[in-house]
């Protein structure tokens, strides 16, 4: 049996959420992971990398469409690669801020009436 850090999302609540609200909350899981990498702390920073995967994974189980399955693969990889591998995508941390903060931001106007 798989041991999640977010119980209560493995349930099958995280299915439900829209791919955007799922993308924005892994975007805060890499921030902190990014955040944490910076203050040196790397217990603190992997272990929000590996909530990160676990989310990216749940969202998988999701019923998304060909493009939102492709973009979170994509992303996956990239993030993988960034923080445990050898970069071969040349990400920064201000990459992956943006690009987070943008799907964040795409949510917030589409689900709860703007900023």
């Amino acid at each position: 049996m798989r041991k999640f850090q977010h119980k209560n999302l493995a349930n099958g609540i995280w299915q439900k959420k829209p791919f955007l609200e799922q993308m924005a909350n892994i975007g805060s899981e890499v921030y902190r992971a990014l955040n944490w990498r910076k203050k040196g702390e790397e217990k603190y920073a992997y272990d929000a990398f590996v909530r990160s995967l676990e989310l990216f994974d749940l969202t998988k189980e999701s019923k998304l469409t060909y493009g939102q399955g492709k973009e979170l693969c994509r992303m996956r990889e990239m993030w993988v690669d960034y923080f445990m591998y050898d970069n071969v995508y040349n990400s920064d941390d201000e990459f992956f801020n943006r690009y987070f903060t943008e799907l964040t931001i795409a949510y917030k106007n589409k689900y709860r009436g703007g900023m």
